[in-house]
């Protein structure tokens, strides 16, 4: 493969991984936008409101979101598993909670999708596969124990992200008025109640945690800086081909 080939074939895909971070960042905007626009209104008979505005502005996530994954089926480009089960996961407990007209369901599915693709970045590394090289090795080239590294970082950086979303969501959401059980599984107490000395449920402060999604897409940039001195630490230069005669 010639270089300019190479360069092209870099550059194609650096593209395609810009693309991501805007699947990824413009519909957290539209949801931010639309739900704190629609909290401060009353349209249409209540229709649109403060406590209906969270389910507005999920379907605006949903849509967009949609949006960007159609272009790239549409335009042929690569979907990975990952992306494709995470969409799955967030449009699965997002339409349950507009359909249900649950609150609940919308609250712990950033929990879910988090647990999810810490799952499948860390299960797989117990076998030798790393789902993190498969991602980006076409952007870096790393050995494996950077890889391995990375991969590692990232999957407990999603765990954590997930108890971060559980802690925000049940200190500001309201507390329920029934015990919250899901699958069978008890999720959260009604009203306040204390946990490890923390109490929750006792806030009415939903749009702090609707917020905080963007404040949610800052950590994961500051988290990708953060790492971006040992990638290019082990980043490896491309070997350069014999020249013709």
């Amino acid at each position: 493969m010639s270089e300019t080939t190479k360069a092209e074939t870099g550059l194609e895909t650096a593209a395609g991984k810009a693309n991501q971070l805007w699947a990824d960042f413009v519909p957290v905007i539209g949801f931010v936008l639309v739900y704190n626009v629609f909290r401060r209104v009353d349209l249409f008979g209540g229709l649109i409101n403060k406590d209906t505005a969270i389910f507005w502005a999920t379907g605006v996530l949903l849509a967009l979101m949609l949006v960007f994954l159609g272009r790239q089926l549409i335009r042929r480009q690569p979907v990975s598993q990952m992306m494709l089960f995470s969409s799955g996961i967030v449009a699965g407990f997002g339409l349950i909670g507009i359909l249900l007209q649950e609150k609940a369901f919308i609250y712990v599915k950033p929990t879910i999708q988090q647990l999810f693709m810490a799952v499948m970045i860390l299960v797989p590394l117990l076998f030798g596969k790393n789902i993190w090289r498969s991602l980006f090795s076409k952007v870096f080239d790393l050995p494996d124990f950077a890889w391995r590294t990375l991969a590692i970082r990232w999957g407990f950086f999603f765990i954590a992200m997930a108890c971060w979303n559980e802690y925000l969501w049940r200190t500001y959401a309201p507390g329920f008025e029934t015990p919250l059980v899901m699958a069978g599984i008890p999720v959260a107490p009604a009203g306040a109640y204390q946990f490890l000395g923390l109490t929750f449920g006792a806030k009415d402060a939903e749009d702090v945690w609707a917020n905080w999604k963007l404040g949610n897409m800052l950590i994961v940039f500051v988290f990708g800086a953060l790492n971006t001195p040992y990638t290019l630490k082990h980043l490896r230069e491309p070997e350069t081909e014999p020249a013709e005669v």
